[in-house]
Parts: C-alpha cells; sequence; structure tokens
C-alpha cells in the first residue's frame, strides 16, 4: 500500500520538476532581456550560493527552479560550481547543526519524519559509498542531518563523499537548464527512471540484509 509520505514526497519532486522547466522556458525564452536587466554581478552569484544553502539547511525551499536561471546568467558549467559550493556548505551546516545540537534542534528545523525515511537506505557498512550514491539522487538536506544525528561519520569523509555525489547533479541538472523542453522532458524521464532503479536496488539490499 502506497504511503501518504510517499504520495507527497513524489508531488514535490514533480513541482520542482515543472518549475524547473517552466523557469527554463522563461529564461531562454528572454535571455537577452534578462541578461541585460541582471547581468553578470558577484552579488548574484552570492545570492544564488546563500539560496543554494538555505535550501539544504531549511528543507521546505529548494533552489533547483533557479538554475536555469543561474545557467542563463553565468553559463551552465558556472552554474554548476555555484550550486556544487552552495549544497556543499547547506549539507556541512546540517550536519553541524546535527551533531553538535542534536535532535532538540534538529526537529525545529525539518521534520523527524523525514530524516528517518532515510533510515531503509542506509546500511550498516559502506556508509562512505551510501552518502555519495545517495547525494547522486535525493536531495541533501534530509540525509545531512541524519547522518550527522545517527551515525560516526567524520565531518572530512562526509563533505568529502557529498561533493562526489552532488558534483554530476549539478553539472547535468545546470547543462538541462539551457535545453529546450523537449529535451529536457526526455531528459528528466531518463534521471527519473535512473533514480527509481538506485533506490529500489538499495531498498533490495537493505531488505535481503535484514533477513
Amino acid at each position: 500500500m502506497v504511503k501518504k509520505d510517499e504520495v507527497n514526497a513524489v508531488i514535490g519532486i514533480l513541482i520542482i520538476i515543472l518549475l524547473f522547466i517552466l523557469t527554463s522556458y522563461s529564461v531562454n525564452s528572454n535571455i537577452g532581456y534578462i541578461q541585460k536587466a541582471i547581468g553578470f554581478s558577484y552579488i548574484g552569484m552570492f545570492i544564488y550560493v546563500l539560496i543554494s544553502i538555505l535550501s539544504v539547511v531549511v528543507a521546505p525551499i529548494s533552489a533547483i527552479p533557479l538554475m536555469p536561471l543561474a545557467s542563463g546568467l553565468y553559463g551552465w558549467f558556472l552554474a554548476g560550481i555555484l550550486s556544487i559550493i552552495g549544497w556543499t556548505l547547506g549539507a556541512v551546516i546540517s550536519f553541524q547543526i546535527s551533531r553538535k545540537y542534536g535532535i532538540d534542534l534538529v526537529k525545529k528545523i525539518i521534520p523527524l519524519k523525514k530524516i528517518h525515511n532515510f533510515e531503509k537506505f542506509i546500511p550498516d557498512e559502506h556508509l562512505f559509498m551510501t552518502v555519495v550514491f545517495l547525494s547522486m539522487v535525493v536531495p541533501v538536506d534530509g540525509l545531512s542531518y541524519f547522518i550527522g544525528l545517527f551515525s560516526r561519520m567524520s565531518l572530512k569523509s562526509f563533505t568529502i563523499a557529498t561533493i562526489i555525489g552532488i558534483i554530476p547533479f549539478s553539472f547535468i541538472l545546470a547543462y538541462a537548464g539551457t535545453l529546450s523542453i523537449q529535451y529536457q522532458m526526455l531528459f528528466l524521464t531518463f534521471a527519473l527512471v535512473i533514480l527509481l532503479i538506485g533506490l529500489l536496488i538499495a531498498l533490495y539490499k537493505k531488505k535481503m540484509k535484514n533477513l
């Protein structure tokens, strides 16, 4: 039976994808005007990185729909770099908050149910590679809090694993923001299939280990 939380998670992902596509269309249709109005601004880069950090630390928001705008203003490669910086800093801050202040503060920032959802994906061993994989396919907000709260993983290992995991995700999404809607739909469908397969494999391995 499909759980309400799982339905809400899927709806949330679909909303983010829709906003991403709508932003891409708006940016690509008005790129000349946008570049002239905003331009290549270091202040704009700082604001984008700050939003990316907040999107991880304060889970209800997402910076993904803004990626096409960043790609249009700064080019997809630099937009990917800025996303990596923002999401990594956000993950580290979340990890440190949970590790230093514990669950009493974390539950005021992010729903505990969202954190506990990671229990079924986190094995007792190979934690580094698990964080790498999950950082590729799921938002790092809940993951960062979970690892900080319920594992002995060091900050250094967590940071390295997070960076490795989000590099492909950041560059692929930044480049996708420059594509036409037709190619975006094809690309995002393929990405969702890969995500689903990866998560099913992770769940299967976890289930077999518990038998």
